[in-house]
């Protein structure tokens, strides 16, 4: 065989097995397309609206519980950092569904912490993938961003946590939105090069 037809089999088994890992590119256009949704109908909450955003919250557990679980059966590395994070998501789904009220209070005490270990997750994440996605910058930078936010939100009052809840809710869909877009393209890209 020659080195052309070697290259052309190693490139399409490399396919053949990103499709199998990962699935059709678009389902990840349309998981971003759901975030940003998500995102702008928390951004038009205000805190008056505590209930309803306790439920939404309970989506937005969901949502990642999803995302997260899909990223462990991805990944080889920190696989059991995702599956623990997604099954921490779905407790607290299913909290924010039985208590909506008492989740966005609870949440918004304990913001903070939350934010700072979900920064740290995705800076590892991304710096950990940086050898093979080009826009692995995009995880660090929002992981820092989310760290910082932590770290302010950890000093506030509470009726500002509640503001501040609900406009993390929408940034971190937003940003999670983001990435499934870029993921996807990636994807596509490699998928049908």
């Amino acid at each position: 065989m020659s080195t052309m037809d070697e290259r052309t089999d190693i490139g399409s088994r490399t396919r053949a097995g990103l499709w199998r890992l990962t699935g059709p590119w678009w389902m990840f256009l349309l998981t971003g397309i759901a975030w940003l949704i998500i995102g702008w109908i928390a951004l038009r909450f205000t805190p008056a609206s505590i209930a309803t955003v306790g439920a939404l919250l309970g989506v937005l557990f969901l949502f990642s519980m999803f995302n997260e679980f899909l990223l462990a059966s991805m990944r080889s590395s920190w696989r059991w950092l995702h599956a623990l994070m997604g099954v921490i998501f779905a407790f607290g789904a299913a909290w924010s569904f039985a208590q909506p009220f008492d989740a966005f209070w609870t949440l918004a005490s304990i913001l903070g912490l939350l934010l700072i270990f979900r920064g740290t997750l995705d800076i590892i994440s991304s710096v950990g993938a940086r050898d093979a996605n080009s826009t692995w910058w995009l995880g660090l930078v929002a992981g820092i961003l989310e760290i910082l936010l932590g770290f302010w939100a950890s000093q506030q009052y509470y009726a500002i946590q509640g503001a501040l809840l609900l406009v993390w809710i929408g940034l971190f869909a937003l940003f999670r939105g983001i990435s499934e877009f870029v993921t996807a393209f990636e994807l596509r890209r490699a998928q049908h090069p």
